[in-house]
């Protein structure tokens, strides 16, 4: 069951408070006023009844005016009481909001750097199975030896793979010329074997690899050989003997599927039931440019305003429409750094 945010009911009752104390103040201060109003009336009134009962009236007339003046005071109370309360109200009203801004900023900031934790503790696990799975023998042997054979073997061992592992679309292995000698699936994707992925950036990189411990983590990108889908491909290198100081054979390039592994990540922070419909959760690259979406919109085409380098977390709220910016830079994941992305989250203001 989805609960408001802690705090939160407690922070609306105390907002409600402050309201109704506002509002007994001023209807007080209002009757105050009203009474002195008559007061005054009625001190007229008696001026004038004693002015007509001449001498009689004399002392009469004192009282009469010694209450029109108390009434008179009584009023300038009641004002400047009046206005010390609203002043005094209008600023713990500023400093309430403040504070609950300040508040929910902050469990907005928590929800951003949860996405992007999250996203971060799977891609660590990417670039172990990568580089894992580059020294499995029949990776190897097909890589050192690309034959009929050995690139059949390879093709099944990267099936064999996939079958346990499916948050992958698929495995490729290629030479270092940037051929594809096998892969995982091809049946669904048919035409890779052979092609030359030699001008894709994360090739290059992986190509140039010092050892097999270290890895390439690309950006998200749209792969044409696998129908358009959005990817996010770890590389590792391929090494004799399947050594991490061996001579460089060939480059392993694993395509996680990433629209939907990111989906369910954007689509599972913890935002209340009220709330969901007026906040959208984003996972975001260094630049700006939103991987993820919770609503579905701008993935890989949106770019979202970022802090300047430098600032690892925060929040911003427009001044113009209320919506509010919260963002959290990644943290990282053991030996994992990440790519300086961000979990963000867009809420537009309630009512």
């Amino acid at each position: 069951m989805t609960t408001s945010p802690p705090g939160k009911a407690n922070g609306l009752g105390l907002a409600e408070e402050i309201a109704e104390i506002r509002r007994i103040s001023s209807d007080k201060s209002r009757r105050i006023q009203g009474i002195t109003g008559q007061v005054k009336i009625l001190a007229l009134n008696a001026l004038i009844e004693a002015a007509r009962a001449g001498e009689m009236g004399r002392g009469f007339s004192v009282v009469a005016q010694e209450v029109r003046s108390i009434g008179s005071e009584v009023e300038a109370i009641a004002k400047a009481l009046d206005a010390e309360l609203s002043g005094r109200i209008a600023s713990l009203q500023d400093r309430f909001r403040t504070m609950s801004e300040a508040t929910e900023n902050d469990r907005l900031m928590d929800l951003a750097l949860n996405a992007v934790e999250l996203i971060d503790r799977n891609l660590y696990e990417r670039t172990c199975d990568v580089r894992w799975w580059a020294t499995d023998t029949a990776i190897v042997d097909c890589a050192a030896g690309p034959t009929r054979e050995n690139a059949a073997y390879a093709g099944e061992r990267l099936k064999v793979i996939l079958g346990a592992y499916t948050v992958y679309l698929d495995l490729w292995l290629c030479d270092l010329d940037g051929r594809v000698l096998a892969h995982g699936r091809p049946d669904r994707y048919p035409g890779v074997i052979g092609r030359n992925v030699s001008t894709e950036a994360w090739f290059q990189e992986a190509a140039a690899l010092h050892n097999g411990d270290g890895y390439v983590a690309a950006d998200v990108a749209r792969q044409d050989l696998l129908g358009g889908a959005q990817v996010a491909t770890y590389c590792a290198s391929i090494r004799a003997g399947g050594s991490a100081s061996g001579h460089p054979l060939g480059v392993l390039a694993i395509h996680f599927d990433w629209e939907s592994q990111a989906r369910a990540i954007v689509e599972g922070v913890r935002v209340s039931t009220e709330d969901r419909p007026r906040t959208r959760v984003l996972l975001a690259d260094a630049q700006g440019r939103v991987l993820a979406a919770s609503d579905g919109q701008g993935v890989l085409a949106e770019t979202v305003n970022l802090p300047s380098a430098g600032q690892a977390s925060g929040a911003q709220r427009d001044p113009r429409t209320g919506i509010v910016t919260a963002f959290h830079r990644t943290p990282g994941y053991e030996t994992y750094a990440g790519l300086g992305w961000y979990g963000v989250i867009v809420q537009k203001p309630a009512g």
